[in-house]
């Protein structure tokens, strides 16, 4: 929106007013068409813009009305100082038999996980630990998972929130870098802790949920420790603020390594807020479903951040199962439900069931839902809701889709001009896909329609713009790219490739690092999987392009997961024609038993990358197709004919 549409609405608005007035006298009257006839042109410039403001206008109020309420609490937790663990304190007080957590058939009330919470809190204290110590949590879902970090942050301890499925120098890593004091873990995780005691140097171990029976040398156990422990809130000499760090919680790690990104109050309250704002939630009547683990952002902000803050339950179940998941919702009347990454795909590609539609779950809300499976996925379960977020654990640049739009990711209201918008669109490199910049030196906005990276305006202080960023600074700095738009201002650079229509809405295209070129076209890798994996029968799948000798680019490859080696090479040759361009078509398959995932459901794709299609190297069967031609299985024959180019791709 420029000056001159906005003069174009306000003429607009004065010549539906000089109408009332019209019989004032022929100067009004004469004044009315001469105001009009300056306007015809202006009219068929911008009808367009006017158009799409008045198609938007109902997303838009409703997005601002509840944005603004999640704005004005936020505010006062900034002015009160607040901390998650206050809420919840004056919480339980005000409701101590009110639900909280369901877990297995129990309910854990809100006096519960008080009581819970201060024994942690108390234990740890009397063991020394001062606001700033770290302690690492290695825990699958239950409710004493919230109630440790809980109790820990009363005394302002940060817990760092580890992933279950780590083993040896993995877990060795994140121990380390958090430089954590302690780490309590899980019973059913005892192997893993034991593996690596004596590589991490002066770390004490914290047995839980082993009954206080239990005894291991060098290990303490816990619950004797709580036992012993008082239930009253603890005195504190030092108690931690809103800006104070609660939470470490770690990237994935697709990519790398883990990161351990830093998750103040404030970043708990905000996603809290805008988890109950944005979605329209009940604290009367809602019943949210998290079978998410809880050691990440979605899991264990957007799962537990209600129940702590605004009173809504949450039922937690250890991992996510397919049979179970609606059977869950039924048993515990569920309206609200968590997804992430494939589960909506793995729901389904399960068998037609009664349970599908006698759930109570009048809305869905996660990330990863593919544009493919969108539509076949609401029509089988009847969800009225699918609120798809867009957003990482670290970044500021977190949009949401509150109106049902197939395949977006969230949006911006239209009746705001750009310079308001906290997110923003750049044209990036084709080749590199780095930002490119003008004249100027600034970035260039990617006009409607056209990919780019996706970035999120930092702003210090504003708690939905502020970049808080890892532990390791130097990692911090590789995500913010300065100057963007003016001198001096800054943004968090998401590595996604993103696209805008003109109403607003975002769709995610892909990661930078997973788009490829190939015959002068960009690939994006996750349009690509959404096909593939439909036309196959709704099976794991993951695409990366790989190298070729003497070949620009990269070749489209797919590794499709197919144990009993049932697939219809015939059939999904022609699924693809009918869906994809030539440009896109996978050239390799690679047939294998199971596709590595992160513990959210991601599916990881470097070592296959890595790997390439070399039968050699490979003991996957590997296939190729030239053209329109069905795929032939390659061998070593047939590899060297490729990399030599005698064989045409």
């Amino acid at each position: 929106m420029d000056i001159r549409f906005a003069c174009l609405v306000v003429a607009i608005a004065f010549l539906m007013a000089a109408g009332v007035v019209a019989r004032i006298g022929s100067f009004t009257r004469i004044a009315q068409i001469t105001l009009a006839t300056l306007l015809i042109p202006l009219f068929c410039k911008y009808h367009r813009k006017l158009y799409i403001i008045i198609r938007t206008l109902p997303r838009d109020i409703k997005f601002l009305y509840r944005y603004l309420n999640a704005d004005r609490e936020t505010k006062s937790f900034v002015k009160n100082n607040t901390t998650v663990m206050k809420i919840f304190r004056e919480r339980s007080k005000l409701y101590p038999n009110k639900p909280c957590f369901i877990f297995e058939g129990r309910i854990w009330t809100n006096s519960d996980i008080d009581e819970y919470s201060n024994r942690i809190a108390n234990v740890f204290q009397q063991a020394g630990y001062v606001k700033g110590d770290a302690v690492a949590l290695m825990m699958t879902n239950k409710p004493e998972f919230v109630a440790t970090w809980l109790g820990l942050g009363k005394i302002g301890v940060i817990t760092a929130l580890i992933n279950t499925n780590l083993r040896l120098h993995l877990l060795i890593h994140c121990l380390t870098i958090a430089k954590v004091k302690s780490v309590i873990y899980g019973n059913d995780l005892s192997s893993a802790i034991n593996d690596i005691r004596e590589s991490v140097q002066n770390l004490k171990c914290y047995k839980s949920c082993a009954g206080v029976d239990d005894s291991q040398i060098g290990i303490e156990n816990l619950d004797k420790l709580m036992s012993e422990a008082s239930a009253n809130y603890p005195v504190i000499k030092e108690e931690p603020g809103y800006r104070d760090n609660l939470l470490y919680i770690y990237t994935s790690g697709t990519t790398g390594l883990p990161k351990a990104v830093l998750i103040p109050n404030s970043r708990y309250l905000l996603v809290t807020m805008a988890t109950f704002h944005m979605l329209g939630l009940r604290p009367a009547s809602d019943v949210m479903y998290n079978p998410i683990p809880l050691y990440h952002m979605a899991g264990g902000l957007v799962g537990t951040g209600c129940a702590l803050v605004k009173g809504i339950p949450s039922v937690l179940r250890t991992k996510f199962s397919v049979s179970a998941y609606w059977t869950d919702c039924i048993k515990y009347n569920c309206t609200l439900a968590e997804y992430i990454g494939e589960m909506c795909r793995y729901l389904l590609s399960a068998p037609q069931r009664p349970e599908d539609s006698q759930h109570s779950v009048r809305l869905m809300v996660g990330n990863g839902m593919r544009p493919q499976i969108w539509q076949q996925f609401v029509d089988r379960f009847r969800v009225e809701q699918i609120t798809e977020v867009y957003g990482s654990t670290e970044g500021n640049a977190n949009i949401v889709n509150v109106d049902n739009q197939v395949g977006a990711v969230g949006f911006v209201p239209s009746i705001l001009p750009k310079s308001l918008h906290p997110v923003a669109i750049l044209r990036v490199n084709p080749e590199t896909c780095e930002p490119m910049r003008g004249s100027d030196g600034f970035c260039i906005r990617a006009e409607i329609n056209e990919p780019g990276m996706f970035i999120g305006l930092i702003k210090q202080g504003n708690a939905s713009r502020e970049f808080n960023g890892y532990l390791d600074k130097e990692a911090s700095k590789k995500k913010v790219i300065e100057n963007v738009f003016t001198k001096g201002d800054a943004a968090f650079i998401t590595g996604d490739i993103l696209v805008q229509d003109e109403m607003g809405y975002f769709y995610f295209k892909d990661r930078t690092g997973d788009t490829f070129r190939w015959k002068g076209e960009n690939v994006a890798t996750a349009e690509v999987e959404g096909v593939v994996s439909n036309v196959a029968g709704y099976r794991d799948t993951t695409v990366y392009g790989v190298q070729v000798p003497g070949m620009e680019g990269r070749a489209g490859m797919a590794a499709i997961v197919d144990p009993d080696c049932l697939l219809d090479f015939k059939a999904l040759a022609e699924g693809l024609d009918r869906a994809l361009p030539s440009y896109a078509r996978p050239i390799f398959l690679r047939i294998v038993k199971e596709l590595e995932m992160t513990g959210t459901f991601k599916l990881k794709k470097i070592n296959l990358q890595k790997e390439g299609f070399d039968p050699n190297k490979i003991q996957d069967k590997v296939y190729f197709r030239s053209g329109n031609k069905e795929y032939v299985e390659v061998t070593p024959e047939l590899y060297q004919e490729i990399i030599s180019g005698s064989t045409q791709l």
